[in-house]
């Protein structure tokens, strides 16, 4: 009869069938089928045969037509539709031409009394709870409320007989058939038959079906005749919904399930390894006669298991992706009974894949890097853990992931506490590693997630704040609701912890969290793993006019960045070079007193630090660029805080050895004067960035002096550093011509970078130091004069956080007040920083045509935080920009991205396959 097509091994469906009439579930069966992939026999029923009018009327042709199916498959299985003991059983899958996100699906037709004796103990009494609940909703008991309470509330009792306890709270639904309760999405019957667990092995054997009767249909399991015609009835309505929208079809297969047989085998497996990504099959399965329990799939029979290899090959070359299968060995056999993505797979298994299929050219290189997943390549750039020693600490398991990764840190209950804390650390050189522990967090806690190392909350999910904002600052998250906090102390489980305590927060990709107490051996990110590597090669070969570096301001965070693919440093920044304890008091003792001779010796000291500090830097980055940003920080920052500071800064400045190089001692009074006149009232718009230049010329000098010189050593080593000199907060171009080439007035001058180069060179008798000099373009008037700034300036660095800040009128460290309300009522389209806002892009798209206009061959690059984010960088490729300067960590994110951005932009540049 026409409109019933067979299929399974040996019986192809016919050529030239419609595939768009069948629906999204035949069609992927289809696909499956051209793979050569072992399937359960079944058949497909379009719209021709199972009319409405067809089914109602129980014509003799659809009957002789599913009778002769049935026969087929029977005759395929060795086993026979309503036998009692070796009963064919059925799964129903209606097929829509629109793709639902779970199949609706019956599963178990044709099982009838007696129930044979040959299903597996543990598998028997779901089979025949999953026919009560579809002989329920096929008798229309969705229509009476009262006996719908009835039946849930057996279904509850057999539920929690069964060990499914979640399902116990589960409602009937609107839906006449079931939903696959196993979220299996490309239908797979042997996703009920959990391998990893034993929940249902002490299930009893048998269901009182009596007890039921009463809501099913008369006979129900006396006749698989009239469950499967009722079935297909109530099938032809559903899909009568979706007519309109393009037709559709019914899948009917047969179900092979669990038995007794020694020689049974049913699991679940990954097409590869889904942490290393090893090609090869990784899962486990079970005996049909239990012994063993859950078994490694690779202790499977040697011909099964290279089957599951063709197979899982087959579906990664189809679907481009690493596939989860089930599958069942019956009678020497084997069946792949459901496939789809697996939920939890790592960024170096992904990488893996991809590749392969690169080198058996099933991908081109474009395909590869379109594929990536920007955000999971950063599970390459999360330290991990070592296992040594992790036995002498007690341990914590469990919780939500909310970012993943390894960090060991000092307990704060309160972002102020943690703000305060590391503020102390800084200055006094203390360990300012913490993990802020909040019952949840909110948007006051922004500012401390940013600089703890991870964060643990009692309350939310991978999609709560805490969450969220972790991964956005690429830290830690964990949500253990088991979290008990009061005052300063906590308990987790048999952990008890107070503030100050050390913990290690542990959270893997794949695997169960863990909290320790104590501090835990973390293990850095693996620069040289071959996946990183290779994809950040393959992505930078994408790169033609754009470029990614790192911002660094230490010869570690400098290595790391170019073994992870930058091509140079996009920006130090000298200010935090002072913080450590050694430098901080004689920095404020330039910055604040006003004895010209004491600034000068403290000056001196300071110079000879920064000229290592560069030579290391330089040192570290050979070939690449390195651009030094001077001071730019707000001098506030360096003001001693509390009585403790302040009486320190004072000792330091009363200390015998002071007053031996200055031949006097200040007064207290005289050092609590000059910091009050120091202090301003708006210190982030008051003397920081060049109008230090301005007031204390001195310092600027200090540092250009200490870059030169440190130019001139490394190139008696062999190193050329290619150096780019910042100059910040720039409001003009007079401001910047000043700095960067002097002045003569009045009788005195001021030293330019220029002046400086030129004396540092004759004092080393040194040639000349290529360099350039450019503006951080980080406010609006800048942006506006960029024309004219680009006069004097080689390059541009757009400061996004300053530019966003001035452009919006919004302080980033006090946005969290009142931001949460802008998202509320939806006034911005986001978080601003975060994703640059149009208005700033406005004016970073002004400045470079116009400084380009002044200048062609001006070189513009976006530095900052914002600059590891996607969807920035693509805004920084579109425009124009050179470059993107971000934390080294964030580097191949970047470079991934930039990649991505370039062949949205241009189809033409495309390497050659791998």
């Amino acid at each position: 009869m026409g409109g019933l097509y067979f299929f399974g091994p040996g019986k192809p469906l016919p050529p030239g069938l419609s595939r768009k009439s069948l629906g999204e579930n035949c069609r992927k069966v289809l696909k499956l089928m051209a793979l050569d992939i072992p399937l359960p026999p079944g058949f497909i029923l379009d719209t021709s045969i199972f009319s409405l009018e067809a089914l109602a009327s129980r014509s003799r042709a659809l009957k002789k037509s599913l009778d002769t199916a049935l026969a087929v498959l029977a005759s395929s299985l060795g086993r026979t539709f309503g036998d009692p003991q070796n009963p064919l059983l059925l799964k129903i899958t209606l097929s829509p031409d629109l793709a639902f996100q779970s199949p609706v699906q019956v599963r178990g037709l044709g099982l009838v009394r007696p129930f044979p004796s040959s299903l597996a103990a543990a598998q028997a009494p779901i089979l025949i709870r999953d026919m009560i609940r579809i002989g329920a909703r096929l008798a229309g008991l969705e229509g009476d409320a009262r006996q719908e309470r009835k039946l849930q509330a057996a279904l509850e009792r057999l539920n929690r007989d069964l060990g499914r306890e979640e399902e116990a709270r589960a409602d009937l639904g609107d839906e006449f058939l079931s939903i696959n309760d196993d979220d299996a999405n490309d239908a797979g019957d042997a996703a009920a038959y959990d391998v990893s667990g034993s929940s249902f092995m002490e299930a009893p054997e048998t269901i009182a079906t009596e007890d039921y009767e009463k809501f099913l249909p008369s006979g129900f399991f006396d006749s698989p005749q009239e469950q499967l015609a009722a079935a297909l009835e109530k099938a032809s309505r559903l899909l009568a919904l979706d007519r309109e929208a393009g037709g559709g079809a019914i899948l009917v297969e047969a179900l092979v399930y669990p038995n007794r047989d020694g020689a049974y085998r049913w699991g679940s497996f990954l097409s590869r390894d889904p942490v290393k990504g090893e090609k090869k099959p990784w899962g486990f399965f079970r005996r049909g006669d239990g012994k063993g329990g859950t078994l490694d799939i690779g202790l499977l029979d040697p011909p099964y298991l290279e089957k599951l290899r063709s197979i899982g090959q087959k579906l990664e070359d189809t679907y481009r992706e690493i596939r989860l299968g089930h599958f069942v060995v019956e009678e020497g056999r084997l069946w792949l009974t459901g496939q789809f993505p697996p939920e939890k797979k790592s960024a170096a298994a992904d990488i893996k894949l991809l590749l392969d299929l690169a080198e058996r050219k099933i991908l081109d290189n474009a395909q590869v890097i379109k594929a990536l997943d920007i955000g999971r390549l950063g599970e390459f750039l999360i330290p991990g853990i070592e296992s040594a020693g992790l036995e002498n600490l007690k341990a914590w398991r469990g919780g939500i992931i909310g970012a993943p990764g390894a960090a060991v840190g000092r307990v704060c209950f309160s972002a102020r506490a943690l703000l305060e804390e590391r503020r102390r650390d800084l200055r006094e050189g203390g360990d300012s590693r913490f993990i802020l522990v909040l019952p949840s967090s909110f948007a006051g806690d922004v500012k401390a997630i940013e600089v703890s190392a991870g964060v643990l909350t009692r309350d939310g999910g991978y999609a709560s704040h805490a969450s969220v904002v972790a991964r956005q600052y690429g830290k830690l998250s964990l949500v253990a609701p088991e979290l008990r906090i009061s005052g300063e102390k906590a308990v987790l489980g048999d952990l008890h912890f107070s503030q100050g305590d050390f913990i290690t927060l542990h959270i893997p990709s794949g695997g169960k969290p863990a909290v320790y107490a104590g501090e835990a051996k973390l293990t850095g990110p693996d620069p040289q793993d071959p996946g990183l590597k290779a994809i950040t090669t393959l992505a930078g070969s994408f790169l033609k006019d754009f470029h990614v570096r790192a911002n660094a301001d230490s010869p570690g965070e400098a290595a790391l960045a170019l073994s992870l693919g930058a091509r140079g440093i996009g920006l130090c920044r000298t200010e935090h070079m002072f913080f450590g304890p050694e430098r901080l008091n004689p920095f404020r003792e330039a910055l604040f007193t006003a004895d010209a001779e004491s600034r000068a010796r403290a000056l001196a000291k300071l110079r000879r630090l920064q000229r290592k500090d560069f030579e290391e830097l330089f040192t570290a980055a050979p070939g690449g660029e390195v651009c030094i940003r001077l001071l730019d920080a707000p001098l506030h920052e360096f003001m001693p805080r509390g009585r403790e500071e302040v009486r320190n800064f004072i000792n330091y400045m009363q200390s015998p050895g002071k007053g031996k190089e200055s031949g006097k001692i200040p007064k207290k009074a005289e050092i609590l004067e000059a910091l009050e006149t120091a202090a301003e009232i708006n210190p982030m718009l008051g003397r920081r960035g060049c109008r230090v230049a301005l007031s204390r010329p001195e310092i600027y000098a200090m540092q250009t002096q200490a870059i030169f010189e440190a130019a001139c050593r490394v190139r008696l080593r062999g190193i050329e550093p290619k150096l780019e000199i910042l100059v910040p907060l720039v409001m003009n171009a007079r401001e910047l011509r000043l700095i960067a080439y002097g002045k003569k007035i009045e009788g005195s001058s001021y030293a330019g970078i220029a002046d400086i180069e030129e004396q540092v060179r004759a004092e080393m008798k040194a040639p000349p130091v290529p360099y350039r000099i450019g503006a951080m373009i980080e406010i609006p008037a800048a942006a506006l004069g960029a024309g004219e700034i680009a006069r004097y300036a080689a390059f541009f660095s757009f400061g996004a956080n300053d530019l966003t800040q001035c452009t919006l009128g919004i302080s980033r460290d006090d946005a969290g007040s009142f931001l949460p309300d802008y998202s509320r009522f939806d006034l911005l389209e986001a978080d601003p920083f975060g994703i640059l806002d149009r208005r700033v892009k406005e004016l970073i798209t002004l400045a470079l045509r116009r400084g380009r206009l002044t200048r062609p061959g001006l070189v513009c690059g976006l530095c900052g935080e914002q600059a590891a984010l996607s969807e920035n960088i693509r805004f920084c490729v579109e425009a124009g920009l050179d470059y993107v300067s971000c934390p080294p960590r964030s580097v191949p994110l970047a470079i991934l991205a930039a990649a991505q951005a370039e062949l949205e932009n241009s189809g033409s540049h495309r390497p050659p396959v791998a």
